[in-house]
């Protein structure tokens, strides 16, 4: 018997053996280590991620987007500093409206189509007599004027379907918008369309969420690129669908522009240019994102998805610089409603910790003018401006009140205006007030949040004209005065017109998430995250939503 095992075991280690010997090598792992394609993409080109292995498995190429805010986009562009290979906006015209922005990039592609529309809830449009008219941008501004049009917008300075919106209201009043330059802005024009705009934001996704949440009250339209109006039909979000108007003298349509900023890739780019402008991405794009193919004949194949109406005439004009910058000037410090916020500011002594105050200080000079940048520019204190500190740490400190003169305004066009003395001595008052603040103590969150909602209560009953929000930050967990719940109940008692003014919440240091973000479900505002983000660039992204 142990012979025969001896054998057996024998015979079974040289089968293995001979396996071993015969058996085809392993083939070496290919590994591909061709850096991604960066894309800077404005964010709201976010549902086109799912593009991204459809690139890859036709063009072997590897896209990396990374999303940014339209302007900070743009001045990443323009400073030459960027380390992304290309850029995809939804159009590229004030991006190339000089020189420079010329120069950064090196090739456009136009990928798909988008026009700027007006949707109306369509109770609305009905009553108005809109449905079945044909509708110019004079009869819009008229409406906003009269006030039977309410409407939601992104901030026309620091996005572009908010830009492109307040261009085509005062192109189409030029009657020449193919020449229209900044001397021949017709001022009344956009006072007038201006007085429709209630609900502010930076971005699409946001703003459809107010939307959803105030159509019928706060606003009856919402104003923005074909293809999110369409889908926030779809969304089942609405309280009624929207009837969409497209202005009949002619509309800015977003042509998405695939923008190549580094020479040494312009092979990748061609291979994914190539694919995008093809059949197969094109009706992907129109059936996933509502987007238009650049082409006609594929365009009659998404026909049951897109109005047949929707594209109408182009206005035919090329924004300059000086136009556009002195139109954002003027929509800042002359034409929107003026800002009124109170900054409620932790002044706990946790803020002594890894530089939180110096942090802080920083961010509050950035908007007082110490921040020359596209950004800096857009996001600083305006004309006309009230703003409040008030700070916290275990009680509530009293309300410090600064006030942005009025510059002067211009009697024909736009154009960049200096800021006066009187308005830079004002900003030196509100960069000296931050120096001065005083760190120590608890943190008295909620109760700072609802004197400070109490405060602008008042306030807004003798200046009901302004546009009023509160800014919160804090580094740390509530550990005094009322806790969540009881400012919830708290908050449920305020008046309603109080309960319209949002609450953004700056999430910082130990500070609790959850709850930060139960407060801004509760007041229509936003939580932003400066964990990861330098706290000035997050106090500047504020100023967009203001």
């Amino acid at each position: 018997m142990r012979r025969i095992l001896c054998v057996m075991g024998l015979g079974l280690l040289l089968a293995a053996c001979s396996k071993e010997e015969t058996a085809a090598p392993a083939a070496p792992a290919v590994v591909d280590t061709t850096p991604p394609l960066q894309i800077l993409a404005t964010s709201d080109l976010k549902d086109l991620e799912p593009l991204v292995p459809l690139i890859r498995e036709a063009t072997g190429v590897n896209v990396k987007f990374r999303f940014g805010g339209t302007m900070e986009s743009t001045q990443e562009v323009l400073s030459g500093e960027s380390k992304a290979d290309a850029a995809w906006f939804a159009n590229a015209k004030y991006l190339l409206s000089d020189r420079v922005g010329q120069s950064r990039v090196k090739v456009q592609e136009k990928i798909m189509l988008s026009p700027i529309a007006i949707g109306v809830s369509e109770s609305d449009a009905k009553k108005y007599g809109w449905v079945g008219k044909q509708m110019t941008w004079a009869d819009i501004t008229a409406a906003a004027k009269a006030g039977q049009l309410t409407y939601a917008l992104s901030n026309p300075a620091t996005s572009n379907q908010g830009f492109m919106a307040l261009l085509g209201v005062v192109a189409a009043a030029s009657g020449s918008p193919e020449a229209l330059t900044a001397a021949d802005v017709d001022r009344g024009a956009i006072a007038d369309f201006l007085k429709g705009y209630k609900l502010v934001g930076d971005n699409s996704t946001y703003l459809a969420e107010q939307f959803a949440k105030y159509q019928g009250t706060r606003a009856n339209a919402f104003i923005n690129y074909e293809s999110w109006l369409l889908t926030l039909n779809n969304s089942g979000k609405l309280r009624e669908k929207l009837h969409l108007i497209y202005p009949h003298e002619g509309v800015s349509t977003a042509d998405y522009p695939l923008m190549l900023l580094n020479e040494a890739r312009r092979t990748d780019y061609v291979k994914v240019v190539e694919y995008l402008k093809g059949d197969k991405a094109q009706l992907w794009l129109a059936r996933q994102t509502l987007r238009r193919p650049i082409k006609a004949e594929l365009a009659q194949q998404v026909e049951d998805l897109l109005p047949a109406r929707g594209m109408q005439v182009e206005l035919p004009f090329s924004p300059e610089r000086q136009l556009a910058d002195g139109l954002i000037d003027a929509y800042l410090n002359e034409f929107r409603r003026p800002i009124a916020s109170a900054f409620v500011l932790d002044t706990s002594g946790s803020m002594h910790k890894e530089g939180r105050r110096q942090q802080l200080i920083e961010a509050i000079h950035y908007l007082a003018g110490a921040d020359n940048s596209l950004t800096g520019r857009v996001a600083k204190l305006t004309n006309r401006e009230r703003l409040w500190f008030v700070p916290f740490s275990g009680t509530v400190g009293k309300p410090e009140l600064f006030e942005i003169p009025a510059g002067s305004p211009m009697k024909k066009g736009v154009a960049l205006q200096a800021d006066t003395e009187a308005k830079l001595a004002e900003l030196r008052r509100v960069r000296d007030a931050a120096d001065a603040l005083h760190m120590d103590g608890g943190t008295a969150l909620y109760d700072a949040v609802y004197e400070a909602l109490k405060h602008l209560m008042q306030e807004r009953k003798r200046n009901p004209e302004y546009q009023y929000s509160v800014v919160a930050f804090t580094d740390g967990m509530n550990n005094n005065g009322r806790n969540l719940e009881r400012f919830k109940r708290d908050y449920e008692a305020l008046p309603e017109d109080v309960k319209a003014i949002p609450v953004f919440m700056v999430l910082f240091g130990e500070a609790a998430e959850g709850e930060l973000k139960a407060v801004v479900e509760l007041t229509g505002g936003k939580v932003f995250d400066a964990r990861k983000t330098p706290l000035y660039a997050v106090f500047k992204d504020i100023r967009a939503y203001q």
